[in-house]
């Protein structure tokens, strides 16, 4: 059995092994568990009902990352949206006015476009367009991204005062001590070669954290899951074709796009799978994946889903193939009965483990070209800008507006692809269209 499943997802290729990519998979839902709470009361503000939104959630996660494993064999999960689903919430629905059922008929839509552009080849050509600096800003943007949300999670960082919008945090509270302590222990197992290491700091650091009462260890294990009924399948199409909601399709088409577009780059690049000429192979299985997800999680009653950064822990735990996703799949479907046991796991347990990874998405800093004003210009405002202003899509739209500017400034207009064109485009529609 061992044989087949190490022929399938092609371990000797990627010089792997099936415990490797177990401890992977474990890591990879152990940094991104909080989605199956975080998403569902995130999307209450909108009206739908948490029990039934939690389900929508672990289902369209299970999906979504099976189907990576399997079909795509890409070590990536998936689950919905940060920002996305805030997005939908708080202005489309709070602010605009729209109904839950119309707002996640723009998802549904969206999916569909996404869907046709992925079969047709032109969401692949649009990412190989991409030049290299650019892409290298995508991981390092990340990687302080997803840095800046571990120190913000664990409170090793808070929110400031107007002048210094950050400082840092109550370093006497026992949940940012054992953060701390949680952080410097998976660095030095990291250091030492130990296979886990960042799992290993999780749960050592949940057991320290339920035994010394800084976080409630969970009353019970297993649960039954409510009903998804109230929510699946109940889009409102007629409502989503009207003049003024275009801008709102356009917001989720593009924000899906360029969130799932630097996420799986950045998190390709860490596990070592792009090409000579820094490309995917084979990128049109993951992002079908991803689009297909995206249409049935608006069917089943949440927002768009696709692949999630924190994957990226799990590639550093040694996952290279589907076989972490698939591993990821089974314990979100698990998850369904035994959410009580998985959502207890505190934020100083997991929020260092993305300081960890994003500390080490910092290497392309020495592939940067940063003499070269034309090259610095764009990818610089994609690295500060996805962190300060704490969205992704927001950076590598900044980028794509700024490289064919400085090229056509510069007299180097024929280094612009025709795709990058296109980019830029659809960029400085985004930001003319998105309701800020």
């Amino acid at each position: 059995m061992s044989n087949l499943i190490s022929d399938f997802f092609k371990f000797e290729k990627y010089q792997t092994s099936l415990s490797r990519e177990m401890i992977a998979g474990m890591t990879t839902f152990a940094t991104m568990a909080y989605i199956i709470v975080v998403n569902p009361k995130i999307l209450e503000a909108a009206g739908i009902p948490f029990g039934p939104s939690m389900v929508a959630t672990i289902l369209s996660a299970f999906f979504g990352t099976m189907a990576m494993g399997l079909y795509a064999n890409r070590p990536f999960a998936l689950a919905p949206y940060m920002g996305e689903n805030a997005f939908i919430a708080f202005t489309v629905v709070k602010v605009m006015g729209y109904s839950w059922q119309t707002a996640l008929s723009a998802i549904f839509i969206g999916g569909l476009l996404f869907v046709i552009f992925t079969a047709s080849g032109i969401r692949s050509w649009l990412i190989t367009a991409i030049p290299k600096n650019l892409k290298n800003a995508f991981v390092i943007g990340i990687g302080l991204f997803l840095a800046f949300i571990g120190l913000n999670t664990t409170g090793l960082v808070t929110l400031g005062v107007p002048g210094a919008p950050v400082h840092l945090g109550n370093v006497s509270d026992p949940s940012v001590i054992l953060a701390a302590i949680c952080f410097i222990v998976t660095v030095i197992l990291m250091i030492r070669n130990v296979t886990g290491a960042i799992i290993i700091g999780i749960l050592i650091t949940s057991i320290a954290a339920f035994a010394t009462g800084v976080s409630p260890a969970p009353d019970k294990i297993f649960s039954l899951p409510p009903s998804i009924a109230p929510i699946a399948f109940k889009l409102d199409l007629a409502g989503a074709f009207t003049w003024g909601f275009i801008s709102v399709i356009l917001t989720v088409f593009v924000m899906d796009f360029l969130d799932t577009m630097g996420t799986v780059y950045a998190v390709s690049y860490r596990a070592g799978l792009l090409d000579e000429n820094g490309d995917l192979p084979q990128i049109e299985r993951p992002l079908m994946v991803d689009a297909v997800t995206t249409v049935l999680a608006s069917l089943l009653g949440t927002t768009t889903t696709g692949v999630f950064v924190e994957s990226a822990t799990g590639i550093e735990a040694g996952g290279r193939t589907g076989m972490t996703a698939v591993t990821t799949a089974v314990l979100f479907l698990a998850a369904l009965f035994l959410s009580p046991f998985f959502i207890s796991i505190p934020a100083c347990a997991y929020g260092p483990s993305l300081i960890v990874v994003g500390m080490l998405m910092i290497a392309p800093c020495t592939d940067l070209e940063v003499k070269d004003m034309s090259e610095l210009v764009p990818a610089f405002l994609v690295i500060i800008l996805m962190s300060f202003t704490y969205n992704l899509g927001i950076g590598m739209v900044a980028g794509f507006i700024a490289y064919p500017i400085m090229k056509a400034t510069t007299g180097r207009l024929k280094e612009v692809s025709i795709g990058m064109w296109v980019l830029g485009l659809l960029s400085a529609l985004y930001i003319v269209a998105c309701p800020h």
